[in-house]
């Protein structure tokens, strides 16, 4: 959990989705690593996939973003990376191929293993290092791509499209973002898992602690969720990127409005509930 408020701010967001495929998911580098990361798990590879060249590298996916988000004069001092589904060019990490694509030659590194947590982490850690001192701009690009090549041990949620979201954040005066994150939060209930006595089931501490936190911050305040308090949706076209989209789409009408907004997502597979509240 954050300590509070930082001085950084979501300035810019971007999205895009992609459709079409990378030259290197044809690396037969790829099917050596898969085969090396799955083997004592026991887990077949997607042959069909592999044999295809399907799935999208990060770094092409947000080059072109990161390009577009940030001018020659504004030098980057870190960058972080996050995704849920792996990318498709092991031999060499994305996240400081895409540092050559900003200004300022930025400490980069990567943030994954943690599902849709993942991009809450990267915005904690962005708020944390401005904190020392040493970062006046951050950038976090969030990225995820369709094709998974191996069977995974239980059914996972895949996007439909490749896509990339860039956040710029920047040191401003006065309270910035602040991340909070609770690991071991239970998952909501379905329906049918109500006891009979009951019409519906309990709200789940995760929908109670975003209530929470939304009444904290004040009256009209826009919370905006995942799909993952809802045990009975369908998973999002967009498992990870999605919530982040919505943002980049939303971000210049709610600094209009100048009122505060609570991003909440929970990773039902992990159990860990984020929540972002922009100022």
């Amino acid at each position: 959990m954050a300590p509070g408020p930082s001085g950084l701010r979501i300035t810019r967001a971007l999205a895009r989705c992609s459709d079409g495929r990378s030259e290197t998911a044809l690396d037969p580098d790829l099917r050596a690593f898969v085969s090396d990361l799955v083997r004592p798990y026991g887990l077949p590879l997607r042959e069909d996939l592999l044999r295809e060249g399907a799935g999208h590298s990060y770094e092409e996916l947000a080059a072109g973003l990161l390009r577009e988000a940030l001018a020659e004069d504004q030098p980057v001092d870190l960058l972080i990376l996050a995704f849920d589904t792996p990318d498709v060019r092991p031999g060499a990490p994305s996240s400081l191929a895409l540092s050559r694509s900003v200004p300022g030659g930025p400490l980069a590194f990567a943030i994954c293993d943690q599902g849709t947590a993942a991009a809450f982490t990267a915005l904690r850690l962005a708020a944390e290092h401005q904190r020392t001192g040493a970062c006046r701009r951050a950038v976090v690009v969030l990225a995820e791509q369709t094709a998974l090549h191996y069977e995974p041990s239980e059914p996972v949620a895949l996007p439909q499209r490749h896509a990339a979201v860039v956040l710029v954040c920047e040191e401003a005066p006065g309270p910035g973002l602040a991340v909070r994150q609770f690991p071991g939060a239970p998952a909501p209930s379905a329906p049918e898992q109500a006891a009979p006595e009951q019409a519906a089931p309990a709200p789940s501490l995760p929908e109670q602690a975003v209530r929470a936190r939304a009444e904290e911050l004040g009256p009209g305040v826009d919370v905006v969720l995942d799909g993952g308090f809802d045990p009975e949706q369908a998973p999002p076209a967009q498992p990870f990127t999605g919530l982040w989209e919505r943002l980049a789409e939303h971000l210049p009408r709610w600094r209009a409005r100048e009122r505060p907004v609570l991003l909440a997502g929970y990773d039902r597979r992990l159990g860990v509930l984020s929540m972002l509240t922009l100022p």
